[in-house]
Parts: C-alpha cells; structure tokens; sequence
C-alpha cells in the first residue's frame, strides 16, 4: 500500500470513531441543552477534523466541521440558544457528514451545500443584519428572514435535497484501533512463547534430536514475533511532520528565517520509541534554531543565504533507525565550551587542556550545562541535551555530534527499531550466564596478560592501534557499590591472580564515543533476546539493567554498559583513551 492511500485509511479510522462520537454527544446534550462539557467536547472534535480532512483534501468534511465547529464556538460563549428547532438542523448536518466520511471508501457523490448553506445562514442571521441579502462560500443570494431564524431559503441553488429523514448506514473501517497497552501483552505472551521454544528445543538436542525437526516451529514462532512487532511500527513521518510548527514557532521568538527539510518520512519505527524519544527532538530542532542558525544579518555578513536550514533525516542501517538532525549555522564553539564548562566547575583547567575537541564537545551532554549568553524561550545548544542523552540510552541507543565553525552542526541518534526484541552477546562469568546488547559492542578478542598494562590505578591495552581500558568483570562484581572503586587495587585482583600462560576473552564495548575492555570467562553466542525491566526488590541493582530467560529456562541478567562507563570513567579510574 502507498503512502497516500495508507494516510487515508488512518483517515477514515479516526473520522469514523469521531463520528459516532458525535452522534452520542449530540443525542445527549439534545436531551441537556446547556451541558458545556459535552459542547466544549463536539467543539474540539469537529475542530480536530477540520483540520485533518483539510490536511487531506476532503472539501466537503472540511466545510460541514467547520460550519459545525462555528456553531458550537457561538454554543461555547452563549452566542446562540440550542433548541429543538436548531437540532433538527444539526442531526441532518451530522447525517450529511456520515455520507461524506463513507464516500471516500466508495467514491460515491454527495451533495452537502444546502445543509451547509443553512448552517451557515442561522450563524449569520443570529449577528447584526445590515442587509437583507448576503452571499454564501459558492455565491448563491441568501434571502433572510431577520425575524426568523428557521425562515432559511436558499435562490438560485443548484442543488436540490429531499427533506424527509435519512437513511443512516452502519460502515466499517478496513482498520482496527488497538490500544498500544495490548500491544504490549501480546508481544509478552510471544516472548513467553519464544522462551519455551527455546527450551523445548534445547531438551530435545539433548536427548539426540536434530534441530531440523524444529524448523517449522522456529519459522512460526519467529514469524509470529516479526508479525506482533510489525503492527507496533509507525511511519516516523507521523512525528517529523509535526516539527515544521515547532521549527516556525523558535524561529519567530529568535527573529530568524529557517526552513525545515525532511528526508526518510517513510522510515518505521516501533511507536513506543517515538514516543519517548519525541521531546528530545523537539530540544534538538529547537537547539539547531536557537543557538545553531545565525540571525539573518549575521548570515549575510557570512556570505550564507539569510534562510538558514535545518534537516530532519531518518534511515535504515541493520537493525537500527538513524535520525539526523542537520543545521547550516555557526557549529560549535569547542573553546566556547572549554571556557563554560571550567567558568561552572564542570572541568579543571589542567584536565580539559588534555582533552580533544570531540571529548569537549561531549560536555554539552552534562547535567546543567548551557553554552547560551542569555536564557529565552529558545535557549542555547545544551539546554536539555542531558535530557536527550538520557532518553536516548534508556532505549539502547547512542547518540553522537559533528559540528565544523561557521558551517553547521549535525546530531546523530542511533536508535533500535524495536525495543521489544534486541541482539546480544551471551557471556559466561563464574558459572553463570549473561547478555550484553550487541549496540554496545564492537568486538570480541583473546588476549594474553603480556598484552595488558597496569598504569596508574588501571588496566590499559591496544586494540585496532588505540589505546583502550580493561576491566575484570569479576573484580567489578566482587564489589559492594560502585563507590568500593575508590579502593585501592580492587579492580587488580584477577589481573595479579591470571596465569601468564592463559588467554583471556575480551569484549570490545563503546560508549560515548569510548571503548573499554570487559574480560570474562568464556563468551558464549550472539542471540536474539526479549529484555524485561527489573521487578522489586532487584531492581536497585546498579550494573545490570533488565533480564531475559533463556531456553533452559534460567534467568539472565542483562549488563548496562552505560552505568559501568558513566561509574568507571568519572573519576578516571579507567585511562582516558
């Protein structure tokens, strides 16, 4: 199905349930007139649809809402008196715009102005009257009554309408509305079942069955899981249209002219990712405009154009959505942020002339840390970035900025397509079985204890000609807290105990722009996993952050690279690399 037509049956879902909404509201307040709830309530739906059937097209839904969002206006501040005259009127509008909401499934025509042109009539008769012949939207003469609101008769009109009562059809929609809750508890109950075929599969290689005769199970059951995650995407275009108001908006309280391009509307995304990730780029568009795009005169002084620009991207690579946000504007100042951050106390002078531009560039994503001059509506890049970076790894995503002075910035957000179904590598450590999501890692290697280095309080080695940390998982869960770092040697113990002779498994794993080094005891297999949050009283745990089951139906607790970075990395425990 195209886009458009897609559009379209989303459409027609939602102007069908708002229909029969109507029909509800109207019968009920026919019987309370002066009930304001349920007017303030027809008020914002024929409002609401409107705006979406002329977003579409729809010409004749667009003029019966409007008209009968114009009444229920004058209804709102007590302009007009509802009376049973006035409903009689009002249900033969509703049924005129049920017979124009089932013509866009079976492109039937209907005529609708008459209904609309006596709506329109009553709205008009009921204001001060100069003349008695006025003109409607299609330019017939209106003759009116001034003296008689229900005296409504239209000359020279073209169309011409039976009174007697019509005759409603019930019409269904092609789609379903499921709430995203159940949603959720299907694909539970699939992850549940995707762990017994785990298991059932597990038992029987044991007892001598080959892995064929469960290759029709395993087709089913993963089909099933793709098919549940598939109803949860939505077309990323949903979020990325409603940016060019929020765009507009930063531009006008900045004074700047901006323009915003969308690239990858197309692009499916699980809609719980776009939900929680929606405010953070709301941040970053506002950003881009706010401190990114220069002010008109300072962009012709540059030799830009005065209208600056701001991409809005999105992709596909493997399994992830790439989301771009690009602004042609001055970039980043990495001395400007030097300067801030050690004016807040965030850096030390002698530490952050050792760090790079990209290192520094990082400190936007600090807690509290603004490079803006003054605050406004529209602050300067930083300003909820630690929010954005938040957000972005609660989802096991990362989140990466390039920026070049006096040419633009652009912020690259890695997310997964799916939060339901991840990829992660299984790891041993002290007999017991583990995961760490394969966005967090690059590499596994073997290593000999020549090849690691103790400086300092840590443990250095090379991997790809860079220097990078090294940490014992099973020193790491020896430790009480995460504060037992701060003594002295703890993070040596297995290094001291490690037979020279042995080699040792490495897992390669990055986050924020830093690779380090996890040594485990064997590492295992790549595998697909269902991760669920942690449940009272475990949930405290600082180095762990969910678990999934696995096929033997043991638990296995998934590591959170994230914390164990943001933990070893504070107070350069582990080598800056």
């Amino acid at each position: 199905m195209d886009k458009e037509n897609e559009y379209k049956e989303m459409f027609l879902a939602e102007a069908l349930e708002n229909y029969e909404e109507l029909n509800k509201l109207f019968t009920a307040l026919e019987k309370e007139h002066n009930n304001k709830k349920i007017i303030d309530e027809i008020f914002r739906i024929t409002h609401t649809m409107k705006g979406n059937a002329m977003g579409m097209g729809f010409e004749g839904i667009t003029g019966i809402s409007h008209v009968l969002e114009d009444v229920f206006s004058e209804a709102k501040t007590g302009g007009i008196v509802l009376d049973q005259s006035l409903f009689d009127i009002l249900f033969k509008t509703l049924d005129k715009l049920g017979e124009l909401i089932n013509a866009i499934h079976t492109n039937e025509e209907v005529k609708y102005k008459g209904i609309k042109t006596k709506l329109e009539v009553f709205l008009r008769n009921i204001k001060p009257i100069n003349s008695q012949i006025l003109r409607s939207e299609p330019n017939e003469i209106l003759k009116i009554d001034p003296t008689n609101t229900e005296s409504l008769h239209v000359a020279d009109h073209n169309e011409t309408e039976p009174e007697e009562e019509s005759h409603a059809k019930i019409s269904f929609s092609d789609l379903v509305q499921i709430p995203v809750r159940k949603l959720d508890g299907l694909l539970n109950l699939v992850g549940e079942l995707i762990i017994e075929r785990d298991g059932l599969i597990a038992r029987g290689i044991e007892k001598g069955n080959s892995t064929s005769e469960y290759a029709r199970l395993q087709r089913i059951t993963s089909d099933l899981q793709y098919g549940v995650m598939d109803v949860r995407l939505v077309q990323i275009g949903f979020l990325f249209n409603k940016f060019h108001r929020v765009l507009r908006d930063a531009a006008n309280i900045e004074g700047k002219k901006v323009n915003l391009i969308l690239e990858g509307t197309e692009i499916e995304i699980d809609r719980n990712i776009l939900k929680i990730m929606s405010d953070s780029l709301i941040h970053l568009i506002r950003n881009s405009v706010g401190h990114g795009i220069e002010k008109p005169s300072a962009r012709k002084v540059a030799g830009k154009d005065e209208v600056g620009k701001v991409y809005l991207k999105a992709r596909n690579e493997k399994d992830n959505v790439i989301i771009e946000i690009t602004d042609d504007g001055n970039g980043i100042d990495a001395n400007a942020i030097k300067r801030k951050a050690i004016e807040k106390g965030i850096l030390t002078k002698e530490y952050a002339d050792t760090l790079t531009k990209d290192e520094i560039i990082q400190i936007i994503f600090e807690p509290g840390f603004s490079n803006a001059e003054k605050i406004t509506e529209v602050s300067g890049r930083g300003v909820g970035m630690d929010v954005v970076k938040r957000a972005t790894e609660s989802i096991g995503g990362k989140i990466h900025v390039e920026t070049e002075l006096g040419k633009g910035s652009t912020i690259t957000l890695i997310l997964p397509s799916s939060m339901a179904v991840k990829g992660a590598l299984l790891f041993l450590l002290n007999q017991q079985e583990y995961a760490v999501p394969l966005t967090y890692t690059e590499a596994v290697i073997s290593i000999k204890k020549q090849d690691i280095h103790l400086v300092s309080s840590g443990l250095i080695s090379k991997y790809l000609g860079k220097t990078i940390s090294v940490i014992f998982l099973k020193d790491l869960f020896a430790m009480n807290t995460l504060e037992d770092m701060y003594k002295e040697n703890l993070f040596h113990k297995s290094f001291f105990e490690w037979n020279d002779s042995e080699k040792l498994e490495l897992m390669v794993v990055s986050y924020n722009n830093k690779l380090f080094g996890l040594v485990v005891d064997k590492l295992l297999q790549q595998k697909e996993i269902v991760e669920k949050a942690l449940s009272k009283p475990i949930d405290t745990l600082e180095l762990f952050s969910g678990a999934t089951i696995l096929g033997n139906g043991s638990i296995c607790l998934v590591l959170d690279v994230a914390t164990i970075s943001k933990a070893c990395f504070k107070d350069r425990f582990i080598q800056k690399v």
